[in-house]
């Protein structure tokens, strides 16, 4: 096998990389892969959640805040939750213990599904494409079942990450106005649906972006907190008039709610992008053009 290596790399070749890791693990498969050299496992929350972490955590698990660790430090009048700079993500990601070819498992607590699949897309984004699975059902499926729970908060060897952007996960909003009346683009907005019909957001304007069609992010989760069926999946995008063909691009109040969107549009084959901005973004920006709600 050496030997075969060596010829490759003396060919100039490139090495294979590793096979894709699947979108979403089970318990089963998690209890499986415990020692695997590569694993890093990761319980996504923020200061309120940090206590579920506390109280017991999948043994190994380490513990991240993505509004805090994985996005742009706030400043007064900028938009909130902005995909974080390359050096910012390479700091944190190391002193979790992730490197380029590990691959990373997150799971929510407390129904943090979406702040789960934004911390998915900021890994993508970051250069693990590939690398990366949510654990469905979360804590509570792993709890449920009685797996073993720990309160020992491990030490990471220091990874080593190299980050690669990949800019084409997200677009801006000159995109999008470029690309209303595109017929392969399908606008999701996966706001709850009161919001798309027109709900005061407390942000500049309510309504939607024109021609957007409406997937509420709450509609990608059955009832018991796992992910519903990919066959009532993809028939929520076909229900919306996606074709099989578009590139999907998302958004929401401020580009959380979207990312599960977004995530399962991944998951079902779609071509997919976040507009990171989202409404926060598009509503304060006068010149484009906002549908709102239908006066009574």
């Amino acid at each position: 096998m050496l030997t075969s290596m060596l010829a490759i790399l003396a060919l100039g070749a490139t090495v294979p990389s590793p096979d894709p890791v699947p979108f979403l693990v089970t318990t089963d498969w998690l209890a499986q892969h415990f020692k695997d050299p590569n694993l890093v496992m990761l319980q996504i929350g923020d200061r309120t959640s940090q206590p579920a972490y506390d109280q017991g955590h999948i043994p190994g698990a380490l513990f991240i805040n993505p509004f805090r660790d994985l996005a742009r430090p706030p400043v007064e009048g900028a938009l909130y939750l902005e995909l974080p700079d390359a050096a910012q993500l390479t700091t944190m990601l190391e002193s979790k213990g992730i490197s380029n070819d590990s691959h990373v498992v997150l799971y929510w607590a407390q129904e943090y599904f979406s702040p789960t699949s934004r911390t998915y897309l900021t890994l993508e984004y970051a250069g693990l494409r590939g690398r990366v699975s949510i654990l469905d059902g979360g804590l509570e499926a792993w709890k449920s079942e009685g797996r073993p729970v720990s309160t020992e908060v491990p030490t990471p060897a220091r990874g080593h990450f190299t980050p690669r952007l990949v800019p084409d996960l997200v677009v801006d909003a000159a995109w999008v106005k470029a690309n209303l009346e595109n017929k392969g683009v399908a606008i999701v907005d996966a706001r709850d649906s009161e919001f798309y019909n027109g709900k005061d957001t407390h942000q500049a304007r309510s309504g939607r972006i024109p021609n957007a069609v409406s997937i509420p992010f709450a509609t990608m989760i059955a009832e018991g907190g796992k992910f519903k069926t990919i066959e009532e999946l993809r028939r929520l995008f076909e229900a919306a008039g996606i074709d099989k063909k578009d590139k999907v691009v998302t958004y929401c109040h401020i580009g959380q709610q979207a990312t599960l969107v977004w995530f399962v549009a991944r998951m079902l084959g779609y071509q997919a992008a976040l507009y990171d901005g989202s409404f926060e973004d598009w509503a304060k920006r006068s010149e484009l053009p906002v549908v709102a709600a239908a006066k009574p």
